[in-house]
């Protein structure tokens, strides 16, 4: 379906991609990985044909279909919210445009008093969320997706990642959303070094067979190098004198005849900090008492009473629109409620780290002049030093902020909070725009952190590591949950689940965005038919049967992997006999040969554990009677 032959692509000297090559398939599900600034969406502007490689070729399938949605913005006219997302389908398919798009919009967070708004009216991430409903409506044969989680809640990620599971098309996305990709990918495609590397599996597979080939590049580098010294220091010893000038002059021979091994390339730079940790605070670090706050024509909160401990660390969840944003701008004093009182606890600073970077930052300013502009002074070197580790280095720092990326002005953001550090650190979804090496970064920054964070976020991965407790937000009602997030979703399915039972309550098809009415129970049969019986019979003989061959296979792959596991020990064996490298090529070929042997020793590995698990189940199954 596309083919990328070769490319290469430069800017002002520095190389994003030299030689690479990509081909995808359909049903292909890809995702692009690499630090900001590597070239994903260069690659993507390359695919759309809106750059041209400086050398290499393009190739699409004729008649392929594509659909792009892009980071930050798309245009939008005067159309209606519906109208964007059945534009540009042909006549003939109008008619199943609409009620497919009214699903798709539901679907994505849209109510039905939308459809007929002026886009143009929407913010930035509904407009985005119209795009996106546009591209799934058109169905293209192969989907371009730039960090489309973005502009996202938790609850249209969630149906937006099952409508994907089933998508007919290709999907290449790129994403810092870790939990997404896991979900969705089965390839990923590395954009490091210049080059293009290419893993089978999801994210997590991909970071531990990252790992796994670093490692035995490594080895085989520096096996070659022992070797390489070894040699050269016999000649260097040896070719000055007549009756060993031959043998010297035979090992530089041999040196030259090796097929070298690259030296292991330096890991990317990455964002590296901690937070200097705040004075500590009283023991209640904010309350909120009768809280009443509305916009124009629209009430959010009514006797709202809320409070935070010291130390507590909770994320807010609910759908878009239900005022996890507007509460947490109470929280910091942004928004002042009608009646009520906001009352910060003792000793307690507010850190508010805003959604939209624009509220917090001045665009006219360099970046090191807005990064100094604090309410405490901050020694300038240290301010560099901060701002370096946030990479910004040498010249960036008399940057206009106007001019930065979103990921850089989220940094920069980042970068003053650390500079000047709260005790009660209010944060609106603090990884937009970050990649996954900072993401990790701020992580390990706020499980040290000693203060009170209250935070929104839509990435999973993010909220699992550090949420203590959830506070779920709907229809200006909150209800907390004193556990993580897993604790969050095990309770809260539980409640939507008895709720439904007892009610009859109609259930939503979350892909579909349709009502399906609650089944009436059924009367309990007391005796089974002949058909019944037989029936019965069947499937307890299919599942015998596939509980032999599941213990046939689990067999058959446990003594490949201690094949394996010997053939891995002999290979290493060679590897250090001195014998080894009198051989031209001899210690490469071995290197690959291990390489390959571990490889697979690893698939075997994985497919014997999950076996053993799908045999556990099948025996802890209730037999049917």
């Amino acid at each position: 379906m596309l083919q990328l032959n070769n490319i290469s692509k430069a800017y002002a000297g520095r190389v994003l991609f030299d030689q690479a090559s990509l081909q995808l398939m359909r049903g292909d599900r890809l995702g692009l990985v690499g630090p900001n600034g590597a070239g994903k969406s260069t690659l993507f502007s390359i695919i759309l044909g809106e750059e041209a490689p400086d050398s290499g070729k393009v190739l699409l399938e004729r008649g392929v279909t594509f659909g792009y949605l892009p980071q930050e913005s798309a245009p939008v006219g005067d159309e209606t919210v519906l109208e964007m997302a059945t534009s540009h389908m042909a006549d003939s398919l109008g008619w199943e445009a609409e009620p497919k798009a009214k699903r798709i919009l539901r679907g994505l967070a849209f109510r039905e008093s939308d459809f007929n708004r002026p886009a143009k009216a929407l913010s930035g991430g509904w407009v985005m969320r119209a795009h996106l409903a546009r591209l799934l409506v058109q169905e293209p044969d192969l989907l371009l997706l730039d960090e489309p989680t973005n502009h996202l809640d938790l609850e249209s990620l969630g149906w937006f990642q099952e409508y994907l599971k089933t998508y007919p098309g290709g999907i290449l996305m790129i994403s810092h959303d870790r939990e997404f990709l896991n979900q969705l990918i089965k390839k990923v495609v590395e954009i490091a070094h210049e080059r293009l590397n290419f893993y089978t599996g999801n994210y997590e597979s991909y970071c531990r067979e990252k790992i796994a080939r670093e490692e035995q590049h490594l080895a085989a580098y520096e096996n070659q190098q022992r070797e390489i010294k070894k040699l050269q220091d016999f000649a260097d010893r040896f070719r000055a004198k007549a009756s060993k000038a031959a043998q010297a002059q035979s090992k530089l021979k041999q040196i030259d005849a090796m097929e070298k091994i690259a030296a292991p390339m330096a890991a990317a730079k990455t964002v590296a900090f901690r937070f200097p940790q705040p004075p500590r605070s009283g023991i209640r670090a904010i309350n909120l008492k009768d809280v009443e706050f509305s916009y124009p024509e629209l009430k959010i909160y009514e006797g709202l009473n809320f409070e935070a401990e010291r130390g507590q660390r909770t994320v807010l969840v609910g759908p878009n629109g239900a005022g996890k944003s507007t509460l947490l701008k109470i929280l910091a004093g942004v928004l002042v409620p009608q009646s009520g009182e906001r009352i910060p606890g003792h000793n307690v600073r507010v850190g508010y780290f805003a959604q939209n970077r624009q509220e917090t930052l001045q665009m006219n300013r360099t970046v090191l002049a807005e990064a100094m502009d604090l309410e405490n002074h901050v020694p300038e070197q240290m301010v560099r030093n901060l701002l370096g580790s946030f990479l910004f280095s040498g010249e960036d720092v008399f940057k206009p902020v106007g001019v930065l990326s979103g990921g850089e002005k989220s940094r920069l953001s980042l970068c003053k909070l650390l500079l000047d550090p709260p005790n009660l650190l209010l944060m609106d979804e603090p990884t937009t725009h970050l990649d996954m090496a900072s993401i990790d970064a701020l992580i390990g920054a706020m499980e040290a952190f000693t203060g009170t964070l209250i935070f929104i976020s839509h990435d999973v991965h993010f909220i699992r590591k550090l949420a203590t407790t959830v506070l779920h937000i709907s229809a200006g009602k909150l209800t907390s949950y004193a556990g993580d997030y897993q604790y969050y979703l095990e309770k809260s399915n539980q409640t939507s689940g008895r709720a439904s039972l007892v009610s009859g309550e109609a259930l939503t098809d979350s892909r579909a965005g349709e009502v399906i009415p609650a089944a009436a129970a059924e009367p309990v049969k007391l005796f089974k038919t002949r058909e019944e019986k037989k029936a019965e019979n069947q499937r307890r003989e299919a599942a015998l049967a596939t509980k032999r061959n599941l213990k046939k296979s689990v067999s058959e792959m446990e003594k490949l992997i201690t094949d394996l596991e010997k053939k891995q020990a002999d290979l290493a064996l060679e590897l250090e006999l001195p014998a080894t490298y009198d051989k031209p090529h001899e210690a490469m070929r071995l290197n690959r040969s291990l390489m390959d042997v571990q490889d697979l020793l690893t698939k075997t590995t994985e497919r014997w554990e999950k076996a053993l698990e799908d045999l556990a189940a099948m025996e802890q199954a209730p037999a049917e009677t």
